[in-house]
């Protein structure tokens, strides 16, 4: 017989890739893991009599496995009939991360969900879909790349999303399982992680540092992780928990730049997954080991941050308090620049931009000194300061332009 595999805890893009294989591979089984994170225990509980995914219990006890076509992940879980004969064939939308044996075969992009892979050739083949289908589906690719948010989103994901919805998907049914509450336990780990978080400030970069200790937590710790990340808005974030009385310790790391790899991170622990988001099983060492290695390990896995000294313009260009706002409107004219900072004894009082100096004129102030109209304040940035740091003070400050000081 055939079957259709994926990974323990296994996601919407897991559960939603085993249905869809099924659709492309009619001859064999789409066999779920006996581990399926909460949302997708939920949704199976409900819809799962409409699907044709069987638990591993449900296979033939007498069987003989000939081939495993593995969905959304890379690594064989073994079962009962399996032979050395056997043939897998991997579908992911991961890149290959291993050398594969003579009787595996590979076929993957590098796509924001395994699901939209197997859509887009659903959708090629034009078959059929019911809507509760269509919705599982749905869910895959909304789960995987953060409802097409998640920086890894492709246009392939969002024409397999637009398709899906044309099949019948159901966007309520979706936005009911993509935010599902909190268990308790996951409540009382999220709290615990939020309050053992640490800040470090690595090439530019803001990144936090959580840990915990959950001996009999059970349910999936990645959604914990986005929770945190959609609060923290740090450049990576880095989990820690400790499982199973600290025999393991569950790494899970999310980034939101390409500076910074976690799937380097994840590696190097033994674990995998892709730029953005990772993962790893860390057994050999306890939860202080792995956070202190992990501390070490950062500094020589991110690279720098762009800096404000790659992107500013050179050249100084300031205001005084005397100057009038006839003057500063020749400037701005002669030189093209949107704004300029007001300067006393070296020091940034305000800024004047373009916008204020044409509503000055307006109403008859040519004539009138820079002070009257400019944003008063001192919001500055230095030639080292990251962009992302430029950026957040340009939101806080409602500052177009923000003046560049040494020191």
């Amino acid at each position: 017989m055939e079957v259709i595999l994926t990974h323990e805890n296994a996601d919407f893009d897991a559960v939603a890739s085993l249905l869809g294989a099924s659709k492309l591979f009619p001859a064999a089984t789409p066999v779920l893991p006996r581990r399926v994170n909460r949302n997708g225990r939920a949704f199976l509980a409900l819809y799962g009599a409409e699907l044709p995914l069987v638990q591993p219990e449900d296979l033939p006890r007498r069987r003989k496995i000939t081939r495993a076509i593995l969905v959304d992940t890379q690594s064989l879980t073994t079962l009962k009939g399996m032979g050395r004969d056997l043939r897998v064939d991997v579908i992911d939308h991961h890149e290959l991360d291993r050398e594969l044996s003579p009787n595996w075969t590979f076929s993957g992009q590098t796509l924001g969900a395994t699901t939209t892979l197997l859509v887009e050739e659903i959708s090629a083949r034009s078959l059929k879909l019911t809507g509760i289908e269509a919705t599982l589906l749905l869910l895959g690719i909304y789960e995987d790349t953060g409802s097409l948010l998640y920086q890894g989103t492709t246009a392939r994901d969002t024409r397999a999303a637009a398709w899906l919805m044309e099949q019948g998907a159901n966007l309520a049914v979706v936005n009911e399982f993509l935010h599902h509450p909190l268990a308790p336990e996951q409540r009382e780990l999220y709290e615990q992680l939020l309050e053992q978080s640490e800040t470090h400030e690595i090439e530019g970069h803001t990144i936090i540092v959580a840990w915990a200790e959950a001996p009999e937590f059970e349910e999936e710790i990645s959604t914990l992780a986005h929770k945190l990340c959609e609060l923290l808005e740090p450049s990576a974030l880095f989990v820690l928990v400790a499982l199973d009385e600290g025999k393991r310790v569950q790494l899970v790391a999310r980034s939101t730049t390409d500076d910074i790899d976690v799937a380097t991170v994840a590696g190097h622990f033994g674990g995998g997954g892709h730029t953005l988001a990772s993962a790893a099983l860390i057994r050999d060492r306890s939860l202080q080991e792995a956070r202190e290695e992990l501390l070490r390990l950062l500094p020589e896995t991110i690279r720098p941050s762009i800096t404000v000294a790659q992107i500013m313009s050179r050249g100084v260009q300031v205001l005084t308090p005397e100057d009038t706002i006839a003057e500063a409107a020749e400037r701005m004219r002669r030189t093209g620049h949107e704004g300029y900072p007001v300067v006393v004894a070296g020091r940034v009082i305000g800024l004047l931009t373009r916008r204020a100096v044409d509503r000055a004129l307006q109403f008859k102030m040519a004539d009138a000194r820079v002070t009257q109209v400019m944003k008063a304040g001192s919001v500055t940035v230095s030639q080292e300061d990251s962009v992302a740091r430029l950026q957040r003070l340009m939101i806080e400050s409602n500052w177009g332009q923000i003046p560049v000081v040494e020191g």
